[in-house]
């Protein structure tokens, strides 16, 4: 992909307008029932709760964290401002060894590759590890439809699978289920003891995933970090499904997003352990793999043939943006979502998109279109402890902010909130106005105009007089 492509694509990229309004009632409803669900509350606070745990351990083989993290920060500062010669001298290095790339604009140009190499390999199994990106395009929807069977190999995702429910979490996917909620389902499911301990389960899931790894004829992965240097895909985990994924199944495909960009294969030493430490509390994950093509002739084993597809479907809308730009440095370690109040609270499935939670909440109306999903950003306390845990460090809580700004400029507000706002100006500049009505007009005005507010909270009560007006009689009287 050249220069002057790059630039068309964030030239002429355009947003998908939709029913917002019918969206955030419906994200408004779902947090309502979330919220008090106290058994849901449990699940998540307990989980998130052994992160906490967890964290400090990890954070204890920095000497100096805080000099990381910014360094990390600079790092993805400097991919994403070279982002598109970058782009290009991973493209030149993965051709090179045989690979092939493919710039998927957006989710129809992303599943169209897919259908493509599915019909050409002539694949009736697939295989994936876990991968928010994948998520993103509706993959294992879209390859039920054309009739493939895509099997999820990451323990967390293949419960969710079973359960037929998105991922929870953008690093623990079955985060709300408890060990009792997973034997109950593979149970119903797979037909095994109600009552099995978690290892039991799991040796059940593993039987079954081995055969469909000797089934599959495609495996596909996404990516934690692309290497531009060598043309490498950085992959991390704990479970060794993505090595399997990626290294038995005959083809291989490769689905990231733009924005995984990092200039050298030495920014790992810096970025793995950051990951591993804000995702899960750990020094480093039990497994990572460097990925530089498909099998060469002097090796043993991994797929005869490979493809990576790089996605964009709204990331060079965020790279435009110069104060957006930053969310693009996320390496999805979660750390966000477990640290945000309102996420402890209504849970990652409310939010009705795949990135859920504060950076879900800042990325997802510029991926997506601000009209539509604005209320997101504005479902945060603004409390900044999101910015606080970001491995990156993110400011967060002011992106937030910059999207409400956003969406005013660009009269994304409703109308009555607009004009709730104008005659507040109005009222403002002519004080003399605001003195014309009682307290009781006011009352009346303000607290039905305010339902939205008011069904929360009491209503507004207005004196009878103003203190302009008070301030008036006090100095007349002395």
């Amino acid at each position: 992909m050249g220069g002057n492509r790059f630039q068309a694509v964030i030239l002429g990229m355009s947003r998908i307008e939709d029913n917002g309004p019918e969206i955030k009632s419906t994200f408004q409803a779902r947090s309502a029932v979330k919220a008090a669900d106290r058994e849901h509350r449990r699940k998540i606070n307990f989980n998130i709760g052994r992160y906490d745990a967890a964290v400090p351990k990890g954070k204890a083989q920095y000497t100096d964290l805080m000099s990381a993290r910014e360094r990390a920060k600079n790092r993805k500062w400097k991919a994403l401002e070279n982002l598109d010669r970058l782009l290009e001298d991973f493209e030149a290095q993965l051709l090179k060894r045989g690979a092939k790339v493919i710039w998927a604009e957006d989710v129809q140009q992303a599943q169209a590759a897919i259908r493509k190499i599915c019909a050409e390999k002539n694949c009736k199994t697939l295989v994936k590890s876990k991968s928010m990106v994948t998520e993103e395009i509706h993959l294992n929807d879209f390859l039920q439809t054309i009739g493939v069977d895509s099997v999820e190999t990451d323990l967390g995702e293949y419960i969710q699978q079973l359960d037929g429910e998105a991922p929870y979490h953008i690093v623990t996917p079955a985060m709300h289920k408890s060990k009792e909620d997973v034997a109950k389902l593979f149970a119903e499911k797979l037909g095994t003891d109600p009552n099995a301990t978690p290892t039991e389960l799991t040796l059940t899931a593993r039987a079954i995933l081995r055969e469909k790894y000797r089934q599959a004829e495609i495996g596909v992965t996404g990516a934690n970090f692309l290497i531009a240097d060598i043309g490498g895909i950085a992959v991390t985990e704990n479970e060794g499904n993505a090595r399997l994924s990626c290294a038995w199944p005959k083809t291989h495909i490769v689905i990231a997003g733009i924005e995984k960009m990092i200039p050298s294969l030495v920014d790992l030493d810096l970025f793995w352990p950051l990951l591993a430490t804000y995702g899960t509390g750990q020094q480093l994950t039990v497994y990572n793999t460097l990925i530089t093509g498909p099998k060469q002739s002097f090796e043993t084993d991994g797929p005869e043939e490979m493809y990576v597809i790089l996605l964009d479907n709204g990331r060079t809308q965020i790279l435009a943006d110069p104060k957006q730009r930053e969310s693009l440095y996320c390496i999805r370690c979660g750390a966000c979502l477990n640290a945000c109040p309102v996420y402890k609270n209504i849970g990652g499935h409310t939010y009705g998109t795949t990135y859920s939670g504060p950076i879900g909440s800042v990325i997802t109306p510029n991926l997506k279109s601000l009209g539509e999903w604005k209320h997101l950003s504005e479902a945060s306390s603004l409390c900044g402890n999101c910015t606080e845990v970001c491995a990156v460090r993110i400011n967060l809580h002011e992106l937030l902010l910059h999207n409400r700004h956003a969406a005013v400029v660009k009269g994304e507000a409703p109308l009555a909130e607009k004009l709730t706002w104008k005659l507040w100006r109005q009222g403002m500049l002519h004080r003399s106005w605001m003195n014309l009505a009682t307290g009781r007009i006011k009352n009346k005005v303000v607290n039905g105009l305010a339902k939205g507010w008011t069904e929360q909270r009491g209503d507004l009560e207005f004196p009878n007089k103003s203190f302009n007006q008070l301030w008036k009689e006090r100095q007349k009287n002395r």
